[in-house]
């Protein structure tokens, strides 16, 4: 790179100029010539505390990732003869991980014989389906790989929550001005 268009760290630009004097003008300040648009023609440097730039930026990446919201599939196993009790305790268990906002997925492990009596499994799978109804949706429909069959669940979207809200909101903005004071005042008589 000969030139470099160089700025310096308050925005202030230098303009285009040779790269080593460039460096030369980043060490008379105390400080470094950081590439910051490789792809500009000239190339883009700034006159920057690297260690400063470097802290800042991880700084940033922290941030970042403290905000991003990070989804873990959670699994409950069956078996064909999974009793009720056992199955409603596994219901509850994946019912709390899906307010918790997680993904579970159900799996029926069959064993020998069992193989023959799929429908069993279907029968636990699509019951869970009916008790995690309100609060999940199906991501996957239950299917068999190798000796298993599993379905997943995900946590409802929050459009289905804000139905309910939806018609309530209308009618307390524009409607209430409008349509109950003039019955009431039609009911009543002016004060005299």
């Amino acid at each position: 790179m000969p030139q470099v268009r160089v700025v310096a760290e308050d925005g202030e630009e230098f303009g285009v100029m040779d790269t080593r004097d460039a460096i030369r003008v980043a060490r008379e300040k105390g400080m470094d010539l950081v590439e910051v648009a490789p792809n500009a023609e000239p190339p883009v440097c700034k006159i920057i505390d690297f260690g400063r730039f470097q802290y800042l930026a991880k700084k940033k990446a922290n941030e970042a990732k403290k905000k991003q919201v990070v989804i873990v599939v959670k699994e409950v196993k069956f078996r064909p003869g999974t009793d009720e009790h056992d199955y409603s305790y596994r219901m509850k268990h994946a019912r709390q991980w899906l307010q918790e906002g997680d993904k579970v997925k159900a799996t029926i492990w069959f064993r020998g014989r069992e193989m023959t009596h799929r429908e069993l499994g279907a029968r636990i799978l699509d019951k869970l389906e009916k008790d995690l109804a309100d609060i999940s949706e199906v991501e996957m429909r239950p299917r068999m790989e190798g000796n298993q069959m599993f379905i997943f669940f995900g946590p409802k979207r929050h459009k289905g929550g804000a139905k309910p809200e939806r018609p309530a909101a209308p009618k307390s903005d524009g409607g209430g001005q409008s349509g109950p004071p003039a019955p009431a005042a039609a009911n009543e008589k002016p004060p005299a």
